[in-house]
């Protein structure tokens, strides 16, 4: 029987990107900059910059990782399983931070410097910081600018509504939360002790479907509370993109308790975000101060 065909570089370099979450991001970002009214010229501008922004994290993530995740065996990562070159997944992080830095400046002053500073975030996570208590810390950053990012490219530089800030930041806690759960005894073994780690299993998944419940508050209570509510078919929107939020959370929270700690776990906080951003495009509220 004779092996397929080698996967060319792109595809690998693409795996080693973290792809799952790399294009969940990329499409928050552009949803929330559709629904603020850019026209489609900028919103593709945003996609593309959040796109290599976040390219150049995850590969900045497996380049960073390379011997620890060879020495957990993790087969789902090109360079532990010796597929590609750690240089060349380096050399690839640092050419899409590059890009990253480029493309950013063309959204404006605002939206850029908001950009680069959630890519420091996410490379301060990958450089060390996901080795202590202040793991979160990048998350809280990067999600809580997501929104300024989307809403602020362009030339007035229009900030997000608190709110919006707000959601993006606790959406990060639970988003590091269940990414990280079904890594614990992997990370254990390597010496990485974060902050989802020093709560365990429980803790952590408690912590993380709990902040995504109050994302839900927020998202709701500012669409119906805010300075511009919503009305009519806008709050049943509201209100039946925070239900699905609250079962999905009750569906996480089941789970850990169980002790199951599967990534089942992360998708439902990814459902999660993409349900409340696309309800809130479709319900029409106002995302901008």
């Amino acid at each position: 029987m004779t092996a397929g065909p080698k996967p060319s570089v792109v595809r690998l370099l693409f795996a080693s990107s973290h792809p799952g979450p790399t294009v969940t991001v990329t499409v928050l970002a552009a949803v929330i900059a559709a629904a603020v009214g850019h026209p489609v010229w900028l919103v593709a501008s945003v996609a593309l910059t959040v796109l290599a922004g976040q390219l150049s994290i995850g590969l900045a993530n497996d380049w960073i990782d390379a011997d620890r995740d060879r020495a957990v065996g993790r087969s789902d990562k090109p360079v532990a399983r010796g597929l590609i070159a750690v240089g060349t997944v380096r050399t690839a992080a640092v050419g899409t931070a590059g890009a990253a830095v480029v493309v950013s400046l063309l959204l404006g002053p605002v939206a850029a410097v908001a950009h680069l500073v959630l890519v420091a975030a996410g490379w301060a996570y990958d450089a060390g910081l996901k080795r202590t208590v202040w793991s979160v810390a990048p998350f809280v950053v990067a999600f809580g600018l997501l929104p300024v990012v989307a809403v602020a490219a362009g030339p007035e530089g229009q900030w997000p509504t608190w709110w919006a800030i707000a959601t993006g930041a606790v959406f990060g806690i639970a988003i590091h939360c269940t990414n990280v759960l079904p890594d614990l005894v992997d990370d254990a073994a390597t010496g990485v002790r974060g902050f989802p780690h020093r709560l365990g299993l429980r803790g952590a998944g408690v912590v993380a479907f709990g902040s995504l419940v109050v994302a839900a508050a927020l998202v709701l209570g500012g669409q119906v509370l805010g300075d511009d509510p919503v009305r009519g078919r806008g709050v049943l929107l509201a209100v039946v993109g925070a239900v699905v939020v609250l079962g999905l959370a009750v569906v996480g929270v089941r789970l850990v308790l169980a002790g199951r700690a599967s990534r089942t776990l992360f998708r439902l906080v990814i459902t999660s975000s993409l349900v409340l951003v696309v309800e809130l495009g479709f319900a029409g509220a106002r995302l901008v101060v």
